[in-house]
């Protein structure tokens, strides 16, 4: 694995300050014979105002983590703050500044309408919801709603009730937003009006976005930073640009006149990792430098093999290519590596309609 800064993950630039403080977290699961660790010494802290993406393999502890954050488990040790509440001993003052989507469409009751899901979650937080009818008016409109405001949420289309999850998380005034796989079912003129929106309310609200999302695009489009989790730590927190910076000039392809003999790729695969690509006209030769001397590696089998060379240039890096290189995570990982699974308290589900309370973690012990 490589860590892109071996010193402690990047805090609170210098005069700002955070809207979410997290030291030492640390949270296992099982007895004490089988105990699996999920997050281990995690900490960290968030700028006012600034969108972050979270990102990690499953299993890598995102999903405790955002649950530790929002006090849905407790963890075994280490303190969480959010808008300068401790979450673990005070969660209903925390949640007052907290709107968190968890589930997506199960995240809004299905038997109520559009605006009424609004106007609920509004009131829920402690807001009166006719102060906010112009801000659920504009949410309305900016998810392309207008049509379905007075329908109930159980006559709408899987998309349409991920944009009602979206606009109630966004229904009242808030310090944090949590929000987990955000674009999840949207179409892509929606998902590019969320974009704007997540962006605008960090920008022009000072509202703080934790965002964790498979969608690369997204959030190289609207984080100003990147935390990235394996093994339950954090391998690196940086701003968006630092990390491609990184790899900018680390990434190479190589490519080779045909035909490669299969001991030719054999060596290079051994030798830097390289992944080979044959073509009707050419076969590609791609690898990542770590050390800063795999291009002469490279040259020497090469030579000695007698492979003749056609072109080699340095590739722009993706976040995408980025995030597989921290985690060490090759493309058929995923659906069958283990899940990041957190048990958490009961939540109300109205059975019919497939509605959970989550929008508000609430029913807890406060201080």
């Amino acid at each position: 694995m490589r860590n892109v800064d071996d010193s402690a993950p990047s805090s609170t630039p210098p005069g700002t300050d955070p809207v979410i403080r997290v030291a030492g977290l640390r949270k296992t699961f099982g007895d004490a014979e089988s105990a699996v660790t999920a997050v281990d010494d995690v900490a960290f802290e968030v700028p006012r105002g600034t969108v972050v993406g979270l990102l990690g393999p499953n299993g890598a502890g995102k999903t405790t983590t955002i649950k530790c954050l929002l006090g849905l488990v407790r963890p075994d040790a280490g303190t969480v703050e959010v808008a300068e509440q401790d979450v673990t001993e005070r969660p209903r003052h925390a949640y007052e500044r907290i709107g968190a989507m968890l589930e997506g469409a199960r995240n809004v009751y299905w038997r109520l309408t559009v605006r009424e899901n609004l106007a609920f979650f509004a009131g829920l937080g402690g807001d009166d919801p006719a102060d906010l009818r112009d801000r659920h008016t504009e949410l309305i409109e900016t998810f392309d709603l207008e049509e379905f405001a007075d329908a109930t949420v159980n006559e709408l289309s899987r998309g349409m009730k991920q944009k009602v999850s979206l606009a109630t998380t966004l229904a009242r005034d808030v310090d944090v937003v949590f929000m987990d796989e955000p674009t999840l079912g949207l179409d892509v003129e929606t998902s590019l009006e969320l974009r704007s929106t997540l962006s605008e309310l960090a920008t022009d609200e000072d509202v703080t976005i934790l965002l964790s999302s498979h969608d690369m695009d997204v959030i190289e489009a609207v984080c100003d930073s990147v935390m990235v989790l394996n093994d339950g730590s954090v391998v690196a927190h940086d701003d968006v640009d630092s990390l491609l910076d990184v790899f900018r000039t680390q990434q190479y392809e190589v490519t080779l006149e045909p035909p490669v003999d299969a001991d030719v790729r054999r060596r290079l695969e051994r030798t830097v990792g390289a992944d080979c690509t044959a073509g009707d006209e050419r076969v590609t030769v791609t690898f990542t430098a770590t050390r800063g001397d795999e291009m002469y590696d490279v040259m020497a089998v090469l030579a000695e093999t007698g492979q003749d060379l056609r072109d080699v240039e340095s590739v722009e890096p993706d976040l995408e290519e980025v995030f597989l290189q921290l985690t060490d995570t090759g493309a058929g990982d995923g659906d069958d590596a283990p899940t990041d699974e957190a048990p958490d308290r009961p939540v109300a589900d109205d059975e019919e309609t497939g509605s959970t309370s989550r929008q508000r973690p609430g029913g807890t012990e406060d201080d």
